[in-house]
């Protein structure tokens, strides 16, 4: 899965969805947490997109707040769930 269509496709599905980041030029970097583009339902509806767009399982453990700083560290937690899904078929 190629990272820069892994983060354009979370960069549309946020601008989209959330309004806080529809008036922004919203780069890899800038903080979703922190300027208040996600909160904690915002959290949830992503992980739900995640699973469902990327086809990867998301864990309770997986729900800290680093996996969700930036589109940057989101686009590398999908590549790793998706190599570790890639992994666990393989193995099967």
């Amino acid at each position: 899965m190629e990272t820069n269509i892994v983060s354009m496709q979370l960069k549309s599905f946020i601008v989209k969805h959330f309004p806080l980041a529809r008036n922004r030029n919203l780069s890899d970097e800038d903080l979703l947490l922190e300027n208040g583009i996600l909160d904690s339902l915002g959290v949830l509806e992503l992980v739900t997109y995640l699973e469902q767009e990327f086809k990867i399982s998301v864990a309770d453990e997986d729900l800290v707040p680093e996996n969700f700083q930036t589109i940057a560290r989101l686009t590398a937690f999908v590549r790793e769930k998706s190599l570790g899904n890639h992994r666990a078929m393989v193995q099967e």
